[in-house]
């Protein structure tokens, strides 16, 4: 018998993000899982060494990799769109689990412990700590739409001012210590061409400072 999760996974890549804006750069929802899945396991490596956590980072970038896997029956819905109305809201979720419970119809039956809690983790049999890794791949998902407002407002795209602002509030109202510190320490880094990359890490205060 054949099994077609991994294909339709692989179909993720034709799934384009911010479908209602102007970008100088498309973004597809397999590109996105891959960057939440970095940051997700970047958050949770700076909680354990900086803020004395104890969080499976692993599981947490696995679990980011498949957050939006039930995109590739739903499609990328907007969020002006989808959190503009409560009916329309909780009619996405149900075409969520229905895309889910589709998907885990496609795993071999041996694999399907392992896969189903990573497709349903607010169901996973792993309790609290599947809970609280969650809401770090959710703060990472935050961060990477962030992360993409920065970076199209720096090329000159002001077609994401607005929603850098609102992003930048949101992640504020995580009051996530771990959050703070990669916006303090990681994130100015996105605002800056590949030659001031390249310059070196003073590269960004040299640029304030008006120094070469």
């Amino acid at each position: 018998m054949n099994y077609h999760f991994s294909a339709y996974l692989y179909r993720l890549q034709y799934i384009q993000r911010w479908s209602l804006m102007r970008s100088t750069a498309p973004e597809n929802v397999a590109q996105h899982s891959f960057q939440v899945a970095l940051l997700s396991h970047m958050l949770c490596s700076i909680g354990n060494v900086h803020f004395a956590r104890s969080l499976n980072a692993d599981r947490a970038a696995a679990m980011a990799l498949f957050h939006d896997a039930t995109e590739v029956f739903t499609g990328d819905i907007a969020t002006p769109v989808k959190h503009n109305n409560p009916h329309l809201l909780s009619s996405f979720r149900d075409m969520e689990r229905i895309a889910a419970e589709r998907l885990k119809g496609m795993i071999p039956p041996e694999l399907t412990s392992v896969y189903a809690p990573l497709l349903q983790p607010q169901d996973s049999p792993y309790g609290s700590e599947d809970a609280r890794l969650l809401r770090y791949v959710k703060a990472a998902d935050h961060l990477d739409a962030y992360l993409k407002c920065v970076w199209e407002v720096a090329a000159g795209n002001r077609e994401f001012a607005a929603a850098k602002a609102q992003t930048a509030a949101k992640l504020r109202g995580l009051e996530m210590p771990e959050m703070e510190y990669f916006l303090a320490h990681m994130a100015p880094g996105f605002e800056l061409s590949l030659d001031e990359l390249s310059a070196g890490t003073d590269s960004g205060q040299a640029l304030e400072d008006g120094t070469p």
